[in-house]
């Protein structure tokens, strides 16, 4: 009864969150949103600007919650240090690549279709670790799923900076510097989630807990997924 009560109570904190989110910070809950005070400064430079850049990049990624759900589902049952890089790399390949070829190269997709597959993303992981895969006798490529995530978390951050009136002088510049950012961000978060989650994997409670807390990101997963295709719709 504890349990379930404790699974209750995860999954109703999931969807209060991303709701309250949706309801009362619609330019956050669009998740890849950049604040406006960002895009209004980025669109006055006209040459290289690295410190910028990095910044706006790192920003992104420790305020873009749906990367830190996706990368918390990752790392989730990883308790190897270099099972964790490994993840890691493959999302930042995956990401870098899309981001850069998106922006540099011009390849354009609908940014509500793309944030929604993003949404996915945390389900897909979140079933995973629940083992929901094993229970339907599927065993999905793990590593190339987390790549191919990747690459449309990549173009999440792509369609963003693609609404923006960038100057060409030093764009290239400026987008590999918003790209290291954005690993800086990554790493900074990681570090904090990876803190968080051998502190309580000290504890009897994880196991017993992993369950719920599954559920609730997948939850999330939905939410996110629902907000963008209602978004898509209804444009």
């Amino acid at each position: 009864m504890g349990m379930i009560q404790h699974r209750r109570t995860a999954l109703m904190l999931a969807l209060a969150v991303v709701v309250l989110a949706a309801a009362f910070f619609p330019d956050v809950a669009a998740a890849h949103g950049v604040a406006k005070r960002d895009a209004a400064f980025v669109q006055t430079i006209t040459g290289p600007a690295i410190g910028p850049f990095l910044y706006l990049g790192a920003k992104h990624m420790v305020t873009g919650y749906d990367h830190l759900l996706f990368l918390v589902g990752v790392i989730f049952f990883l308790y190897r240090l270099k099972d964790v890089l490994l993840y890691v790399s493959l999302f930042t390949i995956g990401h870098s690549v899309t981001l850069l070829a998106g922006v540099l190269g011009g390849i354009h997709a609908n940014a509500y279709i793309i944030d929604a597959i993003i949404g996915l993303s945390v389900v897909y992981k979140a079933f995973e670790n629940m083992g929901g895969f094993e229970r339907l006798g599927f065993h999905p490529n793990t590593r190339a799923a987390v790549m191919v995530f990747g690459l449309f978390h990549g173009f999440g951050l792509a369609t963003k900076l693609q609404e923006l009136t960038l100057s060409p002088n030093g764009l290239v510049t400026n987008i590999i510097s918003f790209n290291v950012g954005v690993e800086i961000g990554q790493f900074l978060a990681l570090t904090a989630i990876l803190i968080a989650l051998t502190y309580w994997r000290r504890h009897r409670g994880f196991l017993s807990h992993a369950f719920a807390t599954n559920t609730a990101l997948m939850a999330g997963g939905f939410i996110l997924m629902g907000y963008q295709l209602t978004g898509y719709f209804v444009q």
